[in-house]
């Protein structure tokens, strides 16, 4: 994927709070005729953090999906990025994952990251940028509440940095070694890093965003509240302009300059942005992104993962009870609190060679469009400045 996946679900209250920590199926009978009909009413996951000693410690999961229930139920078709999960995964389709591939990329990662027999564990190997770690790893450990039972065993490396890792040229030529799979939230035609959703779709508390899903509720009473005619014609973003070149471009802009042709094309733009975000990145797909790109990649493993020694289980309980402030207040508003009752959404076929070339054309040409603008405001702000 040639793109970073940006930015969950409410709870009924700020603390969920109960005992036992994790409740068991609640099962009622209803007489009708001569049937007896069981009717299961979702399990609830709950958090006391108000015992030290419990909140220390990972429960057993005893949740049962609810589709090992009621058996199959359709998830729907996933959206159209999806595809990219192939591509992404593809450099290892031929030779698999082997255990020394895998640990040869260790010096780049932040994290180890295994799921064995439906537990999860962490092996931290350095600190990453503010909490971008943890939060990754609470919104794996919130799909795996979402499908219990679910996931496959898998070992995987992951890197919490800005820039990408794995450069493709350094793994071409007749001398060159098979490229290390390793997870992160970008990536580009010229990486082969395996792009995952990253950590703010569960929240950024150093800033003060919250979970995607309570943002998106925002976004969407924000648009009722006022018509775009009536919008002031500012354009704002948040972001730190020394990561990239193009960044570093936003900069310049004036809002002084800001004239009724980039205003129609920005009103185009924001309209179809708001309709994929509110349609295409729910957090259900989130999280089916997450189940699909993680089942495919546990399928290229040619090793069983083992949890190395001196690792310990990490849990949701672990995570939301240490932490405080806003750390866990997104934590408690962003965690799933019953497993799903849908299947994960169905994958489309994955790019072929004709529809691979003709999306990265059409790319390609808008960014020639957005060049070109870009080239005509310039030159039109030279000539007023002469």
């Amino acid at each position: 994927m040639y793109l970073c996946i940006s930015q969950c679900l409410y709870v009924i209250q700020s603390v969920i709070s109960g005992s036992p920590l994790l409740e068991a199926i609640l099962t009622t009978t209803t007489k009708t005729s001569n049937k007896t009909l069981k009717h299961h009413q979702p399990f609830v996951y709950t958090l006391n953090c108000s015992d030290q000693v419990l909140a220390r410690k990972c429960r057993i999961n005893n949740a049962i999906s609810p589709l090992d229930q009621s058996g199959d139920s359709s998830g729907g078709m996933c959206p159209g990025y999806f595809r990219w999960i192939e591509q992404d995964l593809r450099w290892w389709k031929k030779t698999g994952i082997s255990r020394e591939m895998l640990d040869s990329a260790e010096h780049l990662a932040h994290f180890r990251l295994l799921i064995v027999k439906g537990k999860v564990y962490v092996e931290h190997f350095k600190k990453s940028f503010q909490t971008r770690d943890l939060f990754t790893i609470w919104g794996i450990l919130q799909l795996m509440r979402l499908y219990p039972g679910k996931l496959p065993d898998l070992e995987l490396l992951f890197n919490c940095n800005d820039g990408v890792v794995i450069n493709k040229n350094d793994y071409q030529g007749p001398d060159a070694t098979w490229p290390p799979p390793v997870f992160h939230y970008c990536g580009d035609k010229e990486s082969l890093d395996i792009v995952f959703p990253d950590w703010t779709f569960w929240g950024w508390a150093e800033t003060n965003i919250r979970p995607w899903e309570g943002i998106l509720k925002d976004i969407k009473k924000g648009n009722k509240r006022t018509k775009w005619k009536d919008r002031v014609p500012y354009a704002y973003w948040k972001g730190n302009p020394k990561v990239s070149y193009s960044r570093a471009d936003l900069m310049k802009c004036n809002a002084s300059e800001w004239n009724s042709r980039l205003y129609v094309q920005a009103k185009a733009i924001g309209k179809e942005g708001s309709k994929f975000i509110h349609e295409s990145l729910k957090m259900k797909y989130v999280y089916d992104y997450i189940f699909h790109l993680l089942s495919e990649y546990a399928k290229l493993l040619k090793f069983e993962p083992k949890v190395p020694p001196g690792v310990k289980e990490m849990c949701s309980e672990k995570l939301a009870c240490s932490s405080d402030g806003l750390w866990k207040k997104f934590m408690v508003e962003s965690m799933v609190i019953s497993p799903s009752e849908t299947l994960p959404c169905t994958r489309p076929p994955p790019f072929d060679d004709l529809s691979l070339r003709a999306f990265i054309q059409k790319k390609d040409r808008i960014k020639q469009q957005v060049e070109n603008l870009e080239s005509e405001y310039l030159e039109k702000l030279n000539k007023k400045q002469q």
